[in-house]
This record gives structure tokens, sequence and C-alpha cells, in this order.
């Protein structure tokens, strides 16, 4: 009865230990997971709104501002640049394309980019329903403009200053959607597209005279036409050394490298992600030892039982196998709870996001994610081994014969 009941207890605390390594391993590459399939959408969204724009021509300030605002959308300018002097860089020998951005307004949170064709021709860009844009007032939205804003061809609406939902309404002018674009899978999918005329009419200052309006004041408005930024492509490598420097030394204006601000955001994140990743390391690490000591334990209770499979004809290594079984399935089952709950904390966060321009999902796989299911079999594997080698120091005739 005593040896039931202590049985009983063994049984019940291996189950606890079970579940334990299982949840450490499940939280290690849950972590992991998250961190992998973040990693790995945000590098393709910033790959995919920076492809073929090798420079950002903008106001002096911070150089990563610049990128942000002017490619990924995601901050506020560091200010408007003369329209003249923006289109004489446009026309300098050593550039291929320059694509003007004009940008202040939104709807609904989705920035209105006074542009010209030039943009389509960056991006590569198609139509969806209707047509793209042919005079002022007219928009051309992004897909998922499109979806959540349940905009169709035809509506109406108006602009808000300011780039967030919560400046004054231009009700001066109303704009009209004349087309949707196709999904781009880029940060095309959330910008309300329009002619740069279109901006400086829902900013222009009415005069409070008509007759002071006058040849000489519309000249002088024109030369005092600003924009927010130029995406520049170079015409040759050797752009790449000169173009900057002549912009930053001979302008008033900045030249960022979305290639060099990129990395450096990387670097300034970098120290948290990593510091993430050990921890789930760590994290790993505690399973596998706490795996081992299990087994280890187990092994020394399991003693008697061992013994009686053996007379029964089992093998060394057929027990040897089940040991080492038992310790890769319960960090097989972690590793895949782990993607699991990765995948689900991913999409909730996504979810809660107020920027859609970087919104995360976990409804997507990386093929990365096959390797922490090897890791997982691996510390599995590893920490069973010490464990399952004591099947070979078990003396059936002493174990039997001992007093139990």
């Amino acid at each position: 009865m005593n040896t039931f009941k202590i049985s009983s207890k063994n049984l019940v605390r291996n189950k606890l230990t079970t579940i334990l390594n299982i949840i450490l391993v499940a939280f290690g590459v849950g972590i992991l997971s998250i961190l992998l399939l973040a990693d790995n959408q945000i590098g393709n969204k910033l790959e995919k709104n920076a492809r073929d724009i090798d420079l950002v021509v903008g106001a002096k300030g911070s150089p990563l501002q610049l990128i942000l605002s002017s490619i990924y959308h995601i901050d506020y300018p560091t200010g408007n640049i003369p329209a003249n002097d923006a289109y004489k860089l446009a026309h300098n020998p050593m550039v291929k394309r320059a694509v003007p951005l004009a940008l202040g307004d939104n709807y609904n949170g989705y920035r209105i980019v006074g542009t010209d064709t030039s943009f389509r021709k960056l991006y590569s860009l198609s139509i969806l329903k209707g047509n793209f844009w042919q005079k002022d007032l007219e928009v051309t939205i992004g897909s998922t403009v499109a979806s959540e804003s349940k905009l169709k061809i035809g509506d109406s609406f108006f602009g808000t200053h300011g780039l967030t939902g919560n400046g004054d309404i231009h009700k001066q002018h109303a704009y009209t959607v004349r087309g949707i674009l196709k999904p781009q899978g880029n940060i095309t999918d959330n910008l309300i597209l329009t002619n740069i005329g279109s901006v400086y009419k829902m900013h222009e200052e009415k005069p409070e005279h008509a007759a002071h309006h006058t040849p000489a004041t519309e000249a002088k408005e024109i030369n005092d036409k600003q924009i927010t930024a130029l995406l520049i492509q170079y015409k040759s490598p050797m752009s790449v050394i000169l173009f900057p420097r002549m912009v930053n030394q001979s302008t008033n204006m900045q030249a960022a490298s979305p290639a060099m601000e990129s990395a450096r955001l990387f670097s300034l994140i970098g120290v948290g992600i990593d510091t993430l990743q050990w921890f789930a390391v760590f994290i790993m690490a505690i399973a596998a030892l706490s795996i081992f000591i299990s087994l280890y334990n187990a092994m020394k209770e399991r003693k008697y039982d061992l013994a009686i499979m053996r007379c029964l004809g089992a093998s060394k290594s057929k027990l040897f196998f089940l040991v080492m079984l038992e310790g890769i399935t319960v960090t097989l089952i972690g590793a895949c709870f782990g993607l699991l709950i990765g995948h689900a904390a991913l999409e909730l966060i996504g979810a809660y996001q107020e920027a859609s321009q970087a919104k995360l999902t976990g409804l997507t796989t990386v093929p990365q994610e096959i390797y922490l299911i090897c890791t997982g079999l691996f510390i599995g594997a590893l920490a069973s081994l010490i464990p399952a080698m004591q099947i070979y120091k078990v003396d059936i005739a002493a174990t039997l014969t001992k007093d139990r």
C-alpha cells in the first residue's frame, strides 16, 4: 500500500514536471517565433517601400525622420523645401528620376500625398478599379484605404489638416475618388494619392481683395510654392558619392540615404531585440536542464521497472530509444505550442496597432520557423542523452534482488 502511494506521488510529480518542461520550451520558442516573424515582416516592408529609392532630399533636420516620413510615412516631415530649388535638383545630370512629395493632410489617419506621374512608375502602380487622378481634387486610393474606409469610385470626402485624424477639416474643398489601386504589398496600399496642385489648393489663402491679386503677386505665389521632399534615383553609381555631398554642402536642403538610415534604425532597436533573443535562449537552456534533471531522476526511480523490462526481452537499445523519445516528445510538443502562441500573440499585437503602415500579422509563416522545431528536437535529444545512457549501467540481478 505504501509502495502504491509512493508510486502515485512520483507519477503526479513526473506529470507536473513534464507539463512545466513543455511550458518552458513553449515560452522560449514563442518569444523567438514572435521576434522571427516581426523581424521578417518589418524587414520585407522596409525593403519593399525603399526599393529603387537611392536618396531622399528634404528640409534640414533629422535624416532618420526624413526617411521615416517620406518613404515609410510613419513620422512627421522635417519641414518643407522650395519647389523651385527641388525641381532644379530634379534636372541635375546625376539624377535619373526625381519624385516630388507634398504632405500635410490625412483622411481617417491615411495620408494624402501630392505627387506626379513619376510616383506611379517608381512603385509600378496599377489600377484595380477606375483611373488614376487627372486633375485637382481627384484622388486614387490604396487598397487598404478602400477596404477600411469603405470609399468607392465617385465618393467624396474632406481632408484633415495634419498627419493624424485630429486636425482641422478642410471643408472648402472635397476630394473625389477616381480610382482604387491593386494591392501592392507596400506603403502605397495605405496612401491617398493626388496631384501637388490639390495640396496647394487645399492650403491656399484667399486674398482679402481680388483686385490686389495681380500678375506680380501670382508670380510671387508660384515662387513661394513648397514641397515636402524628393525621392531620388541615381543615373550612375558615381552619383552615390557626389550628389549627397553636393546637396548637403551647396543647398539649404539635406540628403538622406534610406539604406544608411534603415541600418541606423535597426542598430537603435537591435539592443532590445538581442536582449529578448538571449532571454528566450536562456529560457530554452533552463528547459533543457529541467528535462535532463527530471529524466535523470526518473531513471533512478525506474531502475526496477527497467530491470523487469530487460527480463521480459527488451534490449538496451530499445530502452535507450524510449528514454530519448520521451525527452524529444516533450520538447517537440513545447516547440509546436510555442509556435502557435507566437503566431497568436503577434496577430493580437497587430490587431491593436495604431500605425496601419507597419501593421504586423501572425497569419503568415516563414521558412526559418522549421529551425525552431529542429532546435527543440536537438535540445530534447541532448537533455535525454545522459539519462538514457544510464540504461546500460542497470545491474539486473542486483536491482531485482534489492528490497523494495
